[in-house]
């Protein structure tokens, strides 16, 4: 890693049920446990839909795509989702070529991924990617 820079997260909640995480900075070995632990918090506190808003991401390892899948399943164990909204296009080579994109929903804007939340049925099947 070139960057170094620290993992800072932030939260919103749009609604009761659903939280978005706005991450920053890089998402690694190091930093991704403390992603995973406030996701599942916020899961615990009663927002099972979790929306990562990961434009401020500069950098995504392996680590941190095992953690988006572990926040997946816990959220789907209590009837919630995790969505990932501003990909930037990095980190969207990285969800394709390992095919975790066809887990999580990547959608363009955080506001596409919170009304895909609220009506799932009216959501197209396939999202395009910018």
């Amino acid at each position: 890693m070139t960057h170094n820079q620290p993992l800072t997260l932030s939260v919103r909640h749009p609604a009761d049920s659903i939280a978005v995480l706005t991450v920053t900075g890089e998402i690694d070995v190091d930093s991704a446990p403390a992603l995973r632990t406030r996701a599942l918090e916020l899961i615990r506190q009663g927002r099972p839909h979790l929306v990562l808003d990961l434009a401020p991401v500069e950098f995504c390892d392996s680590s941190g795509l095992n953690t988006m899948i572990g926040i997946l399943r816990y959220a789907k164990d209590r009837h919630g989702s995790l969505s990932l909204a501003a990909t930037p296009p990095h980190l969207t080579r990285l969800l394709d070529v390992t095919g975790v994109g066809e887990l999580i929903p990547a959608l363009p804007t955080t506001a596409e991924a919170l009304i895909r939340i609220a009506m799932p049925g009216d959501a197209p099947e396939e999202q395009e990617t910018r």
